[in-house]
């Protein structure tokens, strides 16, 4: 990937906790991974506006040429792949269902939203152009995120923090509300006992047990053993639905991590290396170089330039 940027800084939890919400605006250039393997509790709406993508839901690939909407529901596994070398423009709005709640138990709250929450009704996959809940569906979301777009940094405190004022927050969850309205009017919710799919959880499990214990040593078996599968086809199944083998994925992981630490800390190299699950430093500088082009100290060094 060439260039990355984000309108919508990311921040740890989607929105905050009295307001589960939160919006994303990603352009990036060339091919590469936009968005790795991920899941979340909340529902997620993608614009894909410009460019050439692959999208992957719970090990489904999905090609997109043009522009559409796609949801993912809550608990799905998904990632974004660029494949052109062109310009991409891709948004999101991530929300937990539970904000559209009503105190009042209406029908909307019994027959739309808390089947919703409960995973009983899944939002359509796909809205294109060419279906009549499209334009209704693209000016909400342009409402929702022209009102992201009021919000503001708590700088007094921690950065990190996003607050919206009370005005955006009702613009942006009566828009939410309309395109719930909008995807009920044309039938477009999709009624299921539960969304699961054995081979995502067990991915999905294996992914944890990584996030969980990638300061420790982890075999193969270990994580073959939490989900109850022989190793060869663990390995299979894991390559099938990330793209890489379990150990590339887990030293993709922990130098992610040794970066985060290189950025938020003044630890030793030796030590960012310990804390990262590399008891040799040499095989710590060689994969951190594999999948960064440069040395740790080099890396620092280059944050310390950019911020003077």
């Amino acid at each position: 990937m060439d260039q990355q940027s984000s309108v919508f800084k990311e921040i740890r939890t989607h929105g905050t906790q009295s307001f589960p919400c939160a919006a994303y605006r990603t352009h990036s250039i060339g091919k590469g991974t936009l968005v790795k393997h991920h899941w979340h509790d909340e529902a997620e709406l993608l614009h894909f506006s410009n460019g050439e993508f692959r999208l992957e839901i719970n090990m489904e690939s999905f090609s997109i040429r043009s522009e559409c909407f796609y949801f993912i529901n809550p608990g799905e596994l998904h990632s974004i792949i660029t494949e052109s070398p062109d310009s991409h423009w891709e948004d999101a709005v991530v929300f937990s269902p539970g904000i559209l709640s009503f105190d009042s138990y209406d029908e909307a709250q019994i027959h739309l939203v808390k089947p919703i929450q409960n995973g009983k009704l899944l939002f359509p996959r796909c809205i294109t152009p060419q279906h009549p809940a499209f334009v209704p569906l693209r000016n909400a979301f342009g409402d929702i995120m022209h009102a992201f777009g009021q919000m503001t940094e708590d700088s007094a405190s921690d950065s990190s923090l996003v607050t919206y004022d009370l005005t955006s927050q009702l613009y942006i969850k009566s828009s939410l509300l309309y395109i719930l309205a909008t995807l009920s009017a044309h039938r477009l919710f999709a009624s299921t006992e539960k969304n699961f799919n054995k081979r995502v959880e067990s991915i999905k499990t294996a992914l944890t047990y990584i996030k969980d214990n990638y300061r420790d040593k982890i075999y193969i078996s270990d994580l073959a053993g939490q989900v109850n599968l022989n190793e060869q086809y663990f390995c299979r199944l894991f390559k099938k639905a990330i793209g890489c083998s379990p150990i590339e994925y887990i030293n993709e992981y922990r130098i992610k991590q040794a970066k985060r630490l290189l950025e938020k800390t003044d630890l030793p190299v030796t030590e960012v290396c310990l804390e990262c699950g590399y008891n040799n430093l040499g095989n710590f500088l060689r994969e951190f170089r594999k999948h960064t082009g440069t040395t740790p100290l080099q890396y620092r060094k280059r944050l310390d330039d950019a911020m003077s």
